[in-house]
């Protein structure tokens, strides 16, 4: 009888192939030995694209505040809105990348995603544009669809730096949604940054769809057997749990910040325009290039050891923001630490939620969902703090959620092996060396 994993075999668990069964039938398409680097590239440009529809209410809240005549607090919601939004379309839509048809499922999600954008450009209150990002970020799956196909046809000694290529593209698209977001809005309004996300989705969503493998994967089970399997899957693989809630833990602490910083930076504090606290996001471009890095140092040494390093910066950045309320140079430092931070936690928990069970699309979104609710909830959190404490209590929100993702994974762990280790006749576990390389 086989027991379930520990916290101890992270590491390892995440340099492990993904389990395949044999009623799996990818389809055409394009094969890792053959034109690998242009596909590889092509599903990183539509992630960034794709990403960036969450982002793009966040740098102009001040403008859709100012053209339905209120304050930038009182729309914080609608960025809010976005995530959630993200969160409902990964739960009834990323699971079907291990069922459906991807090609066919791409072209119908940037078709509905594109339409909504029209309608976040044309909305005549805060109302109808909620329910206009609300349907473009639901429909904003398409790189949780993507990933675990990079993952299934990457070498298994190259696997995590195949995912850190596209989780580059995700974060790149997630900041020149507030720089580029930003610059655009001030220009030319608000409305014409939706309606210019619409053509480049339209385009970049179509040409990815037209290279994806056609056909069904699985002919057996039900469309969305997926979303039943979902509470199962988490019980069953405490691995896949565990990088669960660690990465909404960090998600989160970044998205009380970053989805609040247009506030302070644009409030009495400071009084920037919109276009420069745009330019904020430049700090997070230069971080995202710690994706290959932390691929290549998950493929060396496991996620457990890059995860835990994430969370120490994460911790570092924290009281940076804080100070960066009154001193500019700490939120410089701050917002290259937090993306870091975020980007380094990301790749390590992705790889491990792909590779840990035989059912890697629904794993995988059982993992982002829990990061993007997350997220939207800390973030809520956070324009209310903002409202009533400050940035001081933005920055509260962010320490609080580092310490429920971290501590309840670690306690929860240690109350495991303390199980274990109290049984009468069983030995406590041995805590496996992770500085050699996994043979199996």
């Amino acid at each position: 009888m086989s027991s379930a994993p520990s916290a101890n075999t992270t590491g390892r668990q995440a340099r492990r192939p993904p389990v395949t069964t044999p009623d799996q039938n990818p389809g055409p398409g394009p094969s890792p030995s053959r034109g690998s680097g242009a596909f590889l590239m092509l599903i990183a440009v539509c992630t960034a694209v794709t990403a960036a529809n969450i982002y793009l209410a966040a740098p102009l809240l001040s403008l859709i505040a100012r053209d339905f005549g209120s304050t930038p607090s009182a729309v914080a919601w609608i960025a809010s809105v976005a995530q959630l939004g993200y969160a409902v379309g990964l739960l009834f839509f990323a699971p079907l990348g291990d069922t459906a048809d991807r090609r066919r499922l791409v072209t119908v999600l940037t078709l509905v995603t594109t339409a909504a954008l029209i309608a976040s450009a044309v909305a005549p209150s805060t109302g109808a544009l909620a329910v206009a990002v609300f349907v473009a970020s639901a429909g904003t799956v398409v790189p949780q669809l993507l990933v675990p196909l990079v993952a299934e046809r990457a070498p298994a000694a190259r696997r995590a730096r195949h995912v850190a290529a596209v989780i580059a593209g995700l974060f790149t698209g997630i900041v020149a949604a507030r720089v580029l977001g930003g610059l655009a809005g001030e220009a030319f309004g608000w409305r014409w940054v939706f309606a210019g996300a619409a053509v480049l989705t339209l385009a970049l969503g179509t040409a990815t769809a037209l290279v994806l493998p056609s056909g069904r994967r699985r002919r057996d089970g039900s469309l969305f057997g997926g979303l039943a399997a979902l509470p199962g899957l988490l019980r069953r693989s405490p691995d896949l749990w565990r990088a669960s809630v660690r990465q909404a833990g960090m998600f989160g602490a970044w998205s009380a910040l970053w989805t609040s910083l247009a506030l302070l930076l644009t409030g009495p504090a400071y009084d920037l325009s919109t276009a420069t606290a745009g330019l904020f996001g430049l700090f997070g471009l230069a971080a995202s290039a710690v994706a290959p890095l932390a691929g290549g140092l998950v493929d060396r040494f496991g996620a457990a050891r890059v995860v835990r390093g994430a969370y120490l910066l994460a911790a570092v950045s924290v009281p940076l923001f804080w100070l960066g309320g009154q001193v500019i140079w700490a939120l410089f430092v701050a917002a290259t630490a937090i993306h870091a931070a975020l980007v380094a936690s990301h790749v390590a928990n992705q790889t491990l939620a792909l590779t840990t069970t035989s059912s890697p699309a629904v794993a995988n979104t059982a993992y982002v969902v829990s990061g993007f609710a997350g997220g939207a909830t800390a973030s809520a959190l956070a324009g209310t703090a903002f409202t009533h404490f400050g940035w001081g209590g933005v920055s509260a929100v962010a320490a609080v959620w580092l310490a429920l993702g971290w501590g309840s994974t670690a306690v929860t762990a240690m109350t495991a092996m303390t199980a274990v280790a109290v049984r009468p006749g069983h030995p406590p576990p041995a805590r496996p060396d992770t500085r050699r390389p996994h043979t199996r």
